[in-house]
């Protein structure tokens, strides 16, 4: 497991990463997206496990992110699926720190 930290403090990272907007970022040899809904931020797959959609086109609804091809739906804190038949979302942990945003992959 590797641990990568974006930022370098918690109001850089709140700046990166506006409310409720999906971004796109390289870590090592892989992209995912991460999001933010109020102080809690997550990281996940860039593709939806069911077509492969992008989900950095995604919606956001509270802690769900909803693909933008068929609208399946997947909880940002399990991966589990809501909506739709396809396997889990990946997600990663993520943690805030004085330091930076923490993912662990």
């Amino acid at each position: 497991m590797k641990t990568f930290t974006l930022g370098q403090s918690k109001e850089q990272v709140f700046q990166m990463i506006p409310e409720k907007s999906i971004k796109l970022v390289q870590l090592g040899s892989e992209k995912i997206c991460i999001s933010r809904n109020g102080e809690l931020f997550f990281a996940f797959e860039e593709f939806c496990p069911h077509r492969m959609a992008s989900l950095n086109q995604g919606t956001l609804v509270r802690n769900e992110i909803v693909c933008p091809l068929h609208s399946y739906r997947f909880d940002l804190v399990t991966g589990s699926v809501l909506s739709g038949q396809c396997p889990d979302l990946k997600v990663y942990k993520v943690q805030l720190s004085d330091e930076g945003l923490e993912i662990q992959m």
